[in-house]
């Protein structure tokens, strides 16, 4: 194996975590940010609110998007295992 194919691999596994992690995390943030807001304006201050709501958010766009998600991850595999074989 040279150099340039593990680099192109290692890089094609980053682009995948950022693909399969960012809609969870870009989500829960901007919950995380409107519940702080909502939180301040009526000085509500119950630490459970966020953590429910976010949780929720989680759990919606893993039944939404799991299916691509895991299609994703098994290419991916798929992918590292042939090249493994190959090798």
């Amino acid at each position: 194996m040279d150099t340039s194919l593990i680099t192109q691999k290692l890089r094609e596994g980053i682009w995948v975590v950022i693909k399969l992690g960012g809609p969870m995390l870009v989500l829960s943030m901007a919950v995380g940010v409107l519940v702080a807001i909502f939180q301040a304006v009526t000085q509500i201050h119950e630490q459970t609110l966020g953590f429910i709501l976010k949780l929720t958010v989680i759990i919606l766009v893993l039944l939404v998007g799991g299916g691509w998600m895991m299609e994703t991850l098994l290419d991916y595999t798929r992918g590292i295992f042939e090249l493994m074989a190959t090798r």
